[in-house]
């Protein structure tokens, strides 16, 4: 029989794992569905890629680890943040497969697609859509000429007329 202190003690041990699991998972399920900035510290080294998923499993002989449900990936080396069905990180090819309504945002730009491949190496993303639908990707583009107001939906932009010509000019 334990003496009544060390009962207490894994007690109280017992408890705060309780509340701090129940804390966890009350957070995971009262975030909002878009993407937050990823607070998870990288490893010193910066090549941490933190995947956080209802069921994970790691094929040791295949080096493949798969993710499955609600899948969210962090890699901020990368400054990548993505949600999907379904991730498969192949550590001998060094690429990311992420299928099922995939989310990618990267310093801003975002891509939405089925199927997207990331290819570590090459710093490359390849996207395909579902059937009978496109990809969709939204860029930041630095335009200094750009007008300043934003276009109402459904507006032109202005034409830009050429310049006049005399009779005499060629």
């Amino acid at each position: 029989m334990m003496p009544s202190s060390q009962s207490t003690s894994l007690t109280r041990r017992g408890l705060g794992l309780g509340a701090m699991l129940t804390a966890t998972l009350a957070g995971a399920i009262a975030l909002p569905t878009q993407l937050t900035l990823a607070q998870t510290p990288a490893a010193g080294d910066g090549r941490a890629l933190t995947v956080r998923s209802d069921v994970q499993e790691a094929n040791s002989k295949t080096g493949v680890v798969t993710a499955r449900g609600n899948v969210q990936m962090y890699y901020p080396a990368r400054q990548i943040q993505a949600t999907a069905a379904q991730a498969q990180y192949f550590t001998k090819e060094r690429r990311i497969i992420l299928t099922g309504n995939v989310y990618v945002l990267q310093q801003g730009n975002s891509l939405r697609g089925e199927t997207i491949t990331y290819l570590i190496d090459e710093a490359r993303f390849v996207a395909l859509p579902q059937n009978n639908r496109q990809v969709e990707s939204i860029y930041l583009v630095s335009d200094p000429a750009a007008p300043t107001q934003p276009l109402a939906p459904g507006a032109s932009p202005p034409s830009r007329k050429p310049a006049s010509r005399t009779p005499n000019s060629r």
